[in-house]
């Protein structure tokens, strides 16, 4: 038996004999060996260069992989790559061991940097090595891995290639999903853009959903509109034989109008919208008819019809919890009076109900001040979208020639205006403008430059750029404040030149913090999504001496990449958080993760983790809200493991933060679903209701009440689209909604991130129809919560009374008294005394707990989580069918036959593990939402009908709301209630017990900030 080899002394002295082949054959032998013996080979490596380095030597490439590998187990990684691309085809590609995949790995990353750095020459042996994994992905059907590479690498060819051979749509689904969540350079990401394009263009029956998003990230108007027109036009051509099948171009085209709707800006939409008319004039039937509905699609207000409809006759609300917590806090000072306010506003966002309010019309007079503000701007978050109705219902509260009841109200009036128009504000920036200009009082100018902002986002409208400019001018704080903001909502995302140059001018003059806060958030929101095209702002503002400007560029960093999950801008954002000298930079950039984080929110637990456990209170609440805004809606059992810690912080507004962050990943889940939730839930009743507990918690315990349950239960916080695109209003309105730290009313643009929960199905003429889906789980998974529990009185009934040892022993001593007695008076004792008896409460009866069903049907225009959508499909014997699937055109989303959105009969068998899934899940498996939807699908879908020819029964709008005298009285005693109370001095104004009084507004004074008691 040969004695175990212990040194390759031996075999490395061959290296220096005189005859090559002695040395080819050492090197032969090494090669073998290196694994074992690379320390002792270290010593070697200079002549085993020198080999390799000789021409005229045959096996150089053994000895260059040789080399490779001592310099792999040396972690020399660029030397072993180096010397893997001398040895050629001697590296083997095809191996699977750990130095091979390190040192492809390596080639990789060295070719995407070569590639992105555009050099002129790329070394071809590395082209080699990539073109060559690329084939083995292909080869081996790893056609993700495969596109992965290519978009890292920019090689279209490759994309086109892998399609050629596959066909497959879901894979160009996934290139565009994976091209627009990953930070690309633009060119890059249009040139890709197009090519999807044309690929879905080129597939048997073309993909016009994706196709329209593609332009939508391009911003393309006018290719969107050739696209409906083209579609228009076809269905004329084809009416009789396409009407209501699969490719029915008219529904297609309608589909697309509503998905535009919900993924476009409002400068986007208008120019599809005029552009149709155009080119399709209107008429009574026909193109010029269809056309007609099309543009109306979208202006928007087919969809607030539909979605208000579904949030007021779905409104399931619970106001005991609210009365709760209104009778916890006293609402003589102003935090808790607008922390009800506004917990009521998140809770019945879009529902157009305000029960509460005139349920409590008393508590409602006590607003005064600032606290009057909110509450009327509050309303606008009632009435969210209701473009008809909006200034009818807030005419009470405007501005008029009448004197003046009080500012606030009027002010609070104007943002509410802004709030229901946000987004659509065509009809009402006139009124807007004309109040800002002709108002003098500081607080009606203030509510009508955020009514401004909200109402003409994304408009580019110059007009009011210019209004909000002149008002900016005036040096006021209270003004300047809210035309900041609103400026840069205006110009959002274009990084007008101008505007950066003119804002970023008067922030450095002015010497009002408030100013400088509202101009430095300005210019964040103006370079929202321009990633790299942002980055000479960005530098400007974090090298900046004023901590307010550092403060705007790190928002600047959330609002440019946001979704992207860049990781430079990570980097920096970390290295902010741990080094900047003001608490506030420190605590945004915290904060700014969420926003850079939130299409891959299970990465943000453990990248916030220590940070949630600095020994800086600031970091700590930061790391709060970035899990929430990251994790919002997905019920992430790592980010609820570092928040529930949290609500027990030493320091108030970490507390304050925590009990948000909970609420908004919490969000519709109950305790069937997530047992956590009844946990939250009654941790945010306590902290309200504990005499002893700090203000600040308080008031973050309240706001998260009405976001738990916001929109009447019926909405989720989001800031993905639908269709897997980014949120912009949700993004813009979370950002906002953070600046509540400094100003309380901020926090009513939350509502911009609330999304409905439902699934509406259309039919041609756009009516209800009254069609059921099915969901596949049990119905208490995704139950609405039950109602609160309120007290009563319960039935008594008798019990007997304890009785001591001792009285017992006593009692039974005197009864053998009266006994003798008794005898010897010849009477017998009957009976002894019985135990005295008192009343108790009855135990109620338990009801009987019957089997629960594995699934149920549900109604059309009902509400579906996004927790459920995997669930539910429409039944495959149902007349009406959508026209794309619920879930969207998503890559990473089974479908489970070919029918479009169709659930397959109940006997069909799953095809595979990921269908199982699919049905009747337990808790655990329905809590793991797929990430990249949690605001995808569901929404408005166009229903193919499969029997155009019968009649079928519709839905009613039940949501229209009663014009009697009965309603209109009711908002008259609301408006009186708020308009009631007169405005106290501010000197005088009453806070939140220990903070500071609040100092006097003028035009040297800044607004008083509301959370004083930091």
């Amino acid at each position: 038996m040969a004695a175990p080899l212990t040194s390759v002394a031996g075999i490395t002295a061959l290296l220096d004999e005189q005859d090559p082949k002695l040395q080819a054959y050492a090197l032969r032998k090494l090669d073998t060996l290196v694994d074992r013996f690379w320390a002792e080979l270290a010593d070697s490596v200079p002549r085993i260069e020198e080999l390799y380095e000789d021409e005229s030597f045959s096996d150089r490439g053994v000895a260059a992989l040789v080399a490779s590998k001592i310099y792999f187990y040396l972690g020399e990684f660029e030397d072993s790559l180096s010397f893997a691309l001398g040895a050629g085809a001697l590296f083997d590609v095809e191996r699977k061991d750990e130095y091979v995949e390190t040192v492809i790995s390596k080639s990789i990353d060295q070719y995407i940097a070569e590639r992105c750095s555009e050099t002129e020459k790329i070394d071809p042996r590395l082209e080699s090595i990539v073109n060559n994994m690329l084939q083995r992905c292909i080869a081996a059907g790893e056609y993700r891995q495969a596109l992965g590479i290519a978009l890292e690498t920019h090689r279209l060819d490759v994309i086109e290639n892998v399609f050629n051979s596959t066909h497959d749509a879901q894979l160009l689904s996934y290139v565009l999903e994976v091209v627009m969540g990953v930070s690309h350079a633009p060119q890059v990401r249009k040139d890709v853009l197009l090519l999807l394009v044309k690929l879905f263009q080129s597939l048997a029956q073309p993909d016009f959903f994706s196709i329209a998003q593609c332009y939508v990230y391009l911003n393309e108007p006018t290719l969107a509109s050739e696209l409906l027109q083209m579609l228009v036009k076809r269905a004329e051509k084809d009416e009789k034989a396409l009407e209501n099948s699969a490719q029915d171009p008219l529904m297609i085209a309608y589909q697309i109008a509503f998905d535009l709707v919900e993924s476009a800006t409002q400068e986007f939409l208008k120019s599809v919208q005029q552009d149709v008319q155009q080119k399709l004039p209107a008429a009574e039937s026909g193109p010029g008819a269809w056309a007609a509905q099309i543009a109306q699609i979208l202006s928007g207000e087919e969809t607030i019809k539909f979605y208000r409809d579904f949030l007021k006759h779905a409104n399931h609300a619970d106001l005991a919890i609210l009365k709760k917590s209104k009778d916890a806090l006293d609402a003589h000072y102003s935090a808790y009076h607008s922390a009800v306010s506004l917990s009521n506003a998140f809770m019945n966002a879009g529902t157009a109900s305000d029960q509460f309010l005139r349920e409590n019309l008393e508590w409602l007079a006590k607003a005064s001040n600032w606290s009057k503000f909110t509450a009327t701007a509050a309303l606008g978050v009632l009435h969210k979208g209701n473009l008809q109705e909006g200034m009818n219902i807030l005419h009470p509260y405007l501005p008029s020639d009448a004197p003046s009841s009080s500012v606030y109200s009027e002010g609070g009036s104007l943002f509410a205006l802004g709030l229901i128009h946000a987004n659509h504000g065509a009809g009402i920036l006139d009124t807007l403008i004309n109040t800002l200009r002709n108002n003098t009082a500081e607080v009606v100018q203030h509510g009508a430059a955020l009514g401004l902002g909200a109402a003409g986002m994304a408009t580019e409208n110059e007009a009011v750029y210019e209004e909000l400019r002149n008002v900016l001018f005036g040096d006021s704080a209270v003004t300047g404040e809210a035309a900041g903001y609103a400026m840069g909502l205006v110009y959002l995302g274009t990084g007008a030149a101008h505007a950066t140059e003119e804002m970023l001018q008067y922030a450095q003059e002015t010497q009002h913090e408030k100013i400088i806060r509202g101009l430095a958030i300005g210019l964040a929101l103006l370079n929202y999504g321009r990633e790299s095209q942002a980055d000479g702002t960005i530098d400007v503002l974090i090298a900046h001496k004023d901590a307010t400007m550092r403060y705007g560029g790190v928002y600047t960093i959330a609002l440019a990449y946001a979704g992207t999950g860049d990781n430079k801008s990570i980097s920096r954002l970390l290295h902010l958080a741990v080094s900047d000298g003001s608490d506030d930079v420190r605590r945004a950039a915290v904060i700014s993760l969420g926003f850079l984080l939130f299409r891959t929110p299970q990465h943000v637990p453990a990248i916030v983790q220590l940070l949630s456990e600095s020994y800086n209170p600031h970091v700590r609440y930061g790391a709060a809200i970035a899990l929430g805004v990251a994790c919002a809606g997905t019920g992430l059992d790592a980010a609820l493991d570092l928040l529930e810690p949290m609500t027990k912080d030493p320091v108030d507004f970490v507390r304050q933060g925590a009990c948000m962050a909970l609420a908004m990943i919490l969000i519709q889940q109950n305790e069937v679903l997530n047992p956590r939730v009844e946990k939250v839930r009654k941790s945010l009743e306590t902290i309200i209701s504990e005499k002893h507990e700090e203000a600040m918690a308080k008031f973050g315990a309240t706001l998260a009440q009405g976001l738990l349950d916001a929109g009447g239960r019926n909405a989720t916080i989001s800031l993905q689209g639908r269709g897997g695109s980014i949120n912009t209003p949700a993004i813009v309105g979370m950002a906002l909604f953070t600046q509540y730290w400094y100003w309380f009313p901020m926090a009513l643009f939350a509502s911009l991130s609330f999304t409905p929960t439902a699934i509406i199905g259309l039919s041609r003429t756009l009516a209800l129809p009254d069609v059921e889906l099915v969901s596949r789980a049990r119905p208490s998974l995704f139950a609405y919560p039950p109602p609160v529990e309120t007290p009563s009185e319960k039935k008594l009934e008798k019990v007997e009374t304890a009785v001591l040892s001792t009285t017992a022993k006593s009692q039974a001593r005197q009864r053998t008294k009266e006994k003798k007695k008794a005898q010897l008076e010849g009477e017998a004792m009957e009976q002894d005394e019985k135990p005295k008896t008192e009343e108790k409460p009855a135990e109620e009866e338990k009801p009987v707990k019957r089997p629960e069903p594995k699934e149920e049907r549900i109604k059309n225009c009902s509400r579906v989580t996004p927790y459920q959508l995997k669930y539910v499909a429409f039944p495959p014997s149902s007349r009406f069918q959508p026209v794309r699937p619920i879930l969207g055109n998503r890559a990473d989303v089974w479908q489970d036959t070919a029918a479009i959105g169709a659930l397959p009969a109940l006997s069909t068998a799953p095809r595979d593990e990921e269908a199982a899934t699919t049905r009747h899940p337990e808790p655990s498996q329905a809590r793991q939402l797929n990430y990249s939807v949690t605001g995808g699908g569901g929404g408005i879908l166009m229903l193919l009908d499969r029997d155009p020819s019968k009649p079928y029964d519709t839905l009613p709008l039940q949501g229209k709301g009663d014009d009697g005298k009965e309603d209109k009285t009711a908002e008259e005693d609301t408006a009186a209630a708020i308009q009631s109370a007169p405005d106290t001095d501010e000197k005088e104004a009453t806070s939140v017990p220990g903070a500071e009084s609040a100092p006097a507004q003028s035009e040297d004074v800044d607004m008083p900030e509301a959370p004083e008691a930091r």
